[in-house]
């Protein structure tokens, strides 16, 4: 892999790799850009198949925070980190802590924050090591659950975006096709359900079909969940579900869901777009967790803060949405201009991140 050619493609400032053999920790942090602020975004815990699959992942999903951030009007940057493990077996309070030094050796060009594989308890670990770490538990003074937030940010996009489709933004009576019934999968579902949706949901975790029907949500096989009738596609699972494969099988109107990086490729945005499905792009309506977790930064959260900018997520969605439909452009390329001119705007004014000493 020609990491440096994949870096400079995407625009990014900074990779790390992080190795601590007597803890187990293989990582990667990924700083893409600090316009804005300090570069934010979550450590995953994931056993990618092989390196170049795991620091593609890293690079791709912290170029994805920046523009989550600026589309939501955050004072950060784009980050991300990767621990190459299976947090099922391999997680371990000394992986995590090494993690954490990785963090603190970068100071604060970094924040790191929960995603998959990872709890909140979990952060108290990183916690231990350094003190840019966002989204500890409520009981610790943090912010706690991103899911939470992320999971209405989710639901409000797929509001805004069944308003541009059918004219209503009332989804009583839609079925909604989720992949993936994790944490933002079922904070989502919540909010569904008491709106009076159908729900349709997959996931390889035999737990979590149990959960979702439980809830009153008819379960089917993951793999099958491309080809359910439905109204609104929701992936809540891992990247790259939407690719030139998966496109053609959907039979929906909307594609609304809170994983990152649901286009394998911008081509696939391209060919929803072609086909006459309206994208929900996912950085722009997941990003509850990011706003959760800034209203924490600075040493107080502020509860309230975070959830009147998570509700303007539906504002932003028709936004982009309103673009698209002017100037006839898919909605990842509108919202990748909303958040391209707000980079561009306050680059005039700061180049890149620096640190309380004023230092780059």
């Amino acid at each position: 892999m020609q990491t440096i050619a994949h870096m400079t493609e995407y625009g990014h400032e900074l990779l790390v790799a992080c190795s601590e053999p007597a803890a187990g920790l293989k990582a990667f942090i990924a700083i893409h850009d600090t316009t804005l602020g300090p570069a934010c975004g979550g450590v995953r815990i994931w056993p990618h198949a092989s390196e170049k699959d795991a620091v593609t992942d890293v690079l791709r999903l912290s170029r994805a925070m920046t523009y989550k951030s600026a589309v939501a009007g955050l004072p950060l940057g784009g980050g991300k980190g990767l621990i190459w493990a299976d947090p099922r077996a391999d997680k371990s309070e000394a992986m995590l802590r090494a993690f954490g030094r990785c963090v603190d050796s970068l100071g604060g060009r970094y924040i790191t924050t929960e995603d998959v594989g990872m709890t909140p308890a979990d952060l108290e670990h990183v916690a231990q090591e350094t003190p840019h770490v966002v989204g500890l538990p409520t009981s610790m003074g943090g912010s706690g659950d991103t899911s939470i937030l992320t999971g209405l940010g989710v639901y409000l996009g797929m509001k805004a975006a069944a308003k541009a489709a059918w004219g209503s933004d009332d989804l009583a009576g839609r079925a909604v096709a989720v992949q993936g019934f994790g944490n933002v999968g079922r904070q989502m579902a919540d909010h569904l359900l008491r709106e009076g949706a159908r729900l349709v949901v997959a996931d390889i975790h035999d737990g979590a079909r149990e959960l979702a029907s439980k809830m009153g949500a008819q379960t089917v096989a993951p793999a099958d969940i491309y080809d359910v009738e439905c109204d609104v596609f929701s992936p809540c699972a891992l990247g790259g579900a939407l690719n030139r494969d998966t496109i053609p099988r959907l039979k929906c109107k909307v594609v609304a869901g809170g994983a990152n990086n649901q286009l394998l490729d911008d081509a696939d945005g391209d060919e929803l777009h072609r086909r006459g499905i309206l994208y929900a792009p996912d950085f722009v309506i997941n990003a509850g967790g990011v706003i959760n977790v800034a209203a924490e930064i600075g040493g107080v959260y502020r509860a309230e803060r975070a959830r009147e900018m998570t509700e303007r997520i539906y504002e932003t969605t028709e936004r982009v949405i309103a673009e698209s439909q002017a100037e006839d452009i898919p909605t990842h390329a509108a919202a990748n201009r909303l958040a391209a001119r707000r980079l561009e705007a306050v680059r005039r004014l700061r180049p890149t991140f620096r640190d309380r000493r004023g230092r780059r």
